[in-house]
């Protein structure tokens, strides 16, 4: 597809090339002793090279030709000299600013040639010397044109880059947003099918701790919701793409507690001071809202991927800063991943880790898997990856 010059409208081009013929024609030709006065017939060439201009962006191929036979005509004529040639010029420019090469210099060269011949038949070498001026100007305005057509595929080049990148930022930003579902989800049915088997159990046998494991349920249910709320809110055209606040190292101690009410005898070894790498600390410890809800999305699908998958009584969860990293670790006594290949939580964990450049081991125990994510410190970048 051939690359266009746009510039202004067509419409305004057209009458404003029309109105500089005619108007400066009329004068040009109240000054000189023309061999022919302007005549209707006059007057429709000097409208005709402009309308051929409105052709530009529908079919420039014929745009040339017209000019070019409309001012030949004018000239053989013998009518006043005058600023017809504009329209034959803005010609030039405009197809070789639409692509047609080969078409914008080989009528640039009939009107260098007709230049040449008229001044040889008037064996004039004033007119040779204004004839070689007609030459470097049509080659001039061949490269003008030239100029055009690549400033505007530099510009659509721009564009498409631009829009390409929005559309990757985009793309990534759905991918962040399917991630948060997931774990929120997984999370969120996993604690609740635990707790409601809990219930089935209770209803039979102790009618009385019932109350407890329903009440789990409901704050499970009722928390989950929330949070997909949330996060499927953003992708409504209507709505920003910005939900609530992220979740961070201060709201774990709340999934150890939802673990062990579902049974689950878990230890949380905590070195880890929220305060001291929060956002408001500007020391080297810092951690942004990313690396502090990547922890937390990696303790929450390990934990619920312990209770779903891995039949495991009692698990480990350890928040501790090692050199210049946030060290998340989860160590289960279950069966392991038994050969199945990874799904898309864990997929999902090693994309958070490595998006922010750390590393996310997985390392077999006798019994049970070990969880162990690496999470840089970096001062730089405490924004959130959306």
């Amino acid at each position: 597809m051939q690359r266009r010059f746009q510039g202004p409208p067509t419409s305004f081009i057209v009458i404003a090339v029309a109105l500089i013929q005619v108007l400066g024609t009329v004068f040009s030709a109240s000054h000189q002793a023309a061999l022919r006065p302007l005549d209707p017939l006059a007057f429709m060439l000097l409208l005709a090279g402009p309308a051929a201009l409105a052709f530009r962006t529908r079919r420039p191929a014929i745009m040339l030709p017209i000019t070019i036979a409309v001012t030949s005509i004018y000239l053989l004529l013998g009518y006043a000299w005058g600023p017809i040639v504009l329209s034959l010029a803005l010609s030039i420019i405009l197809t070789a600013a639409a692509g047609l090469r080969w078409q914008a210099w080989l009528g640039a060269g009939i009107c260098a040639a007709a230049l040449v011949l008229m001044a040889v038949l008037a064996g004039d070498e004033t007119g040779l010397v204004r004839a070689s001026a007609g030459v470097a100007w049509a080659a001039i305005l061949v490269l003008i044109g030239e100029g055009f057509r690549r400033r505007g595929e530099r510009m659509a080049e721009y564009r498409r880059r631009r829009e390409a990148a929005k559309q990757a930022e985009r793309d990534e930003y759905r991918l962040t947003l399917a991630r948060d579902i997931h774990d929120v989800v997984a999370h969120s049915l996993s604690m609740i099918n635990v707790q409601a088997s809990v219930a089935l159990h209770l209803g039979t046998n102790d009618p009385e701790k019932l109350r407890p494991a329903l009440e789990a349920i409901k704050a499970a249910s009722k928390e989950s919701l929330a949070e997909v709320r949330q996060l499927l809110g953003v992708l409504r055209d209507d709505a920003p793409l910005s939900p609530a606040a992220p979740p961070s190292l201060g709201r774990i101690p709340e999934l150890v507690e939802d673990a062990r009410r579902g049974g689950l005898q878990l230890r949380f070894e905590n070195s880890v001071d929220p305060v001291r790498v929060g956002p408001e600390h500007l020391g080297p410890e810092h951690l942004g809202p990313a690396q502090q809800e990547a922890a937390y999305r990696i303790v929450q699908e390990a934990l619920s991927n312990v209770r779903r998958h891995s039949g495991a009584a009692s698990a480990v969860v350890l928040l501790e800063l090692a050199g210049n990293a946030l060290r998340v670790r989860i160590d289960d006594d279950g069966g392991g991943l038994r050969g199945a290949p990874a799904g898309n939580g864990l997929r999902g964990m090693r994309e958070r880790v490595e998006a922010l450049g750390g590393t996310l081991g997985l390392m077999p125990l006798e019994p049970g898997l070990r969880v162990e994510a690496n999470l840089p410190l970096n001062p730089e970048q405490g924004g959130h990856p959306r």
